[in-house]
């Protein structure tokens, strides 16, 4: 059968080609393992579970720090129950991304392995489909941990931990990246004693040491422990870890659960040399427009090989959108892109950070604001934050905001560096008493105020 664009992944990347093409008129094949798969390794084992599970740890915490005004709070987490929550939450979605409701919106879906059989055809259960254009939307798998002695331990991953029923009285968490940081402190907060090892200094390596260190400081005030410049090197039975430090020295670590979280692997198992589509490092090799070596086959989403996040395959299938039907061509760029880490603090990050803009050597000032004077940081009992901005010609340019709701709150900083305002119209705006994001305005004011120089002064007092 020939289609207009065969689909590989319905994920956030495929599941965003897929339809609009399908709206657009033009004739789709959806590709993905099984049903259950549908909607990606966000719905499935990331970003919604992971969120519901942050959502109920919140719950528990805010339950435990009620008691310091007198509100008594007995009885331990039930963690069956929380995982039910969880899937409940899933199910809910799943109603809308899956193989009977893409059919009904008219995309041909078709579940099974795909392989490439020829540059412009795949084939799936032993049936070949042919198309103008391929996608690669298949995303990517968490990678494995592999020590001696691993075979007497259950190690769990993003695509496991959901399952499990009984909180573990201590979990370790190899690796920290922001799955492990983020269901760390959610177990932390749900009643676990959790402990994070970690190869460098610091933790979340996209982030800069003094953002992460803001963060640190609240996790180990809620007793979470980190073994920093240090690795796992072996298991000993079946709940025992042996660390190893920079220094050389071991120490033995006791636990009930393993989560791996060691980084990501693109799922890469697709013939793609029949496809005559590269692949170097491990990733498919893929131009500035997101085309590999087959000119008819592009791959968004994790398969790209670049940021890893929901919201980048989306960025992707713009790009990979657009090119297809507007002579203006459009290049990948993550220069105003941004995440969000989903800790408490939030750690919301957007644009072009201090390290590119010295390497680019593009002049900006950095304006960095602690909360710890801000009222409603005050009130809210949330001055342990931080904001920093980078300004250009008065233009901003980037930033990080470790924060309370840090989400939220940098939305609008990020849509006025996306849309390229002058900072201050950001002050023009009108901002209700005590409104959190008052907190940008504030930094703002300070940037604006540096401009009342001496002449300046004079100028005004001339006027008035």
């Amino acid at each position: 059968m020939k289609y207009d664009i065969i689909v590989i992944g319905a994920g956030s990347g495929g599941l965003n080609m897929a339809m609009f093409m399908n709206k657009a008129g033009f004739s789709v094949m959806l590709v993905d393992k099984k049903d259950e798969t549908i909607g990606g390794d966000c719905l499935n084992f990331g970003c919604v579970p992971s969120k519901a599970l942050i959502h109920v740890a919140r719950q528990v915490k805010a339950g435990q720090d009620a008691q310091r005004f007198g509100v008594k709070q007995t009885g331990k987490v039930d963690l069956k129950k929380v995982m039910h929550y969880v899937k409940s939450k899933q199910d809910v979605i799943r109603e809308h991304e899956n193989a009977s409701y893409f059919k009904k919106q008219g995309i041909d879906v078709v579940l099974g392995e795909a392989r490439f059989a020829s540059p412009k055809s795949i084939t799936v259960n032993d049936k070949e489909y042919t198309a103008k254009r391929i996608i690669i939307a298949t995303g990517s798998s968490p990678r494995q941990l592999n020590l001696p002695g691993i075979e007497k331990v259950d190690v769990q991953t993003n695509e496991t931990i959901f399952d499990l029923e009984k909180l573990p009285k201590n979990l370790v968490v190899v690796g920290g990246g922001p799955i492990g940081i983020e269901l760390g402190q959610a177990f932390q907060n749900l009643g676990s004693q959790v402990t994070v090892i970690q190869r460098g200094p610091t933790f979340l390596p996209k982030e800069s040491e003094e953002v992460a260190r803001v963060l640190q400081n609240q996790l180990e005030n809620e007793g979470m422990r980190f073994c920093f410049e240090s690795e796992p090197v072996r298991f000993e039975g079946k709940n025992k870890v042996v660390i190893k430090n920079k220094r050389g020295k071991e120490t033995t670590l006791k636990f009930d659960a393993v989560l791996a979280s060691i980084g990501r692997q693109i799922n890469l198992n697709l013939d793609l040399e029949k496809a005559s589509i590269k692949v170097e490092d491990h990733k498919i090799v893929v131009n500035e427009y997101l085309q590999t070596t087959n000119k008819r086959v592009f791959a968004v989403g994790d398969a790209a090989g670049s940021m890893m996040f929901t919201h980048a395959a989306e960025v992707h299938a713009g790009i990979v959108l657009n090119n297809f039907f507007s002579p203006v061509k459009k290049k990948l760029s993550y220069d105003k892109f941004s995440w969000v880490t989903y800790t408490s603090p939030e750690i919301a990050t957007f644009g072009l950070q201090e390290k590119a803009l010295q390497e680019r050597k593009i002049p900006y000032q950095k304006r960095v604001l602690d909360f710890k004077d801000d009222d409603r940081a005050i009130v809210d009992g949330a001055t342990g934050a931080k904001l920093i901005v980078y300004v250009s010609k008065d233009k901003i340019v980037g930033g990080t905001m470790v924060a309370k709701n840090a989400g939220e709150l940098f939305q609008e900083l990020s849509l006025a560096m996306t849309a390229n305002m002058k900072v201050k119209t950001l002050f023009n705006k009108v901002y209700p008493y005590p409104t959190a994001s008052r907190i940008n305005k504030r930094l703002i004011s300070e940037y604006l105020s540096e401009k009342l120089t001496g002449r300046a002064k004079k100028i005004l007092r001339w006027l008035y």
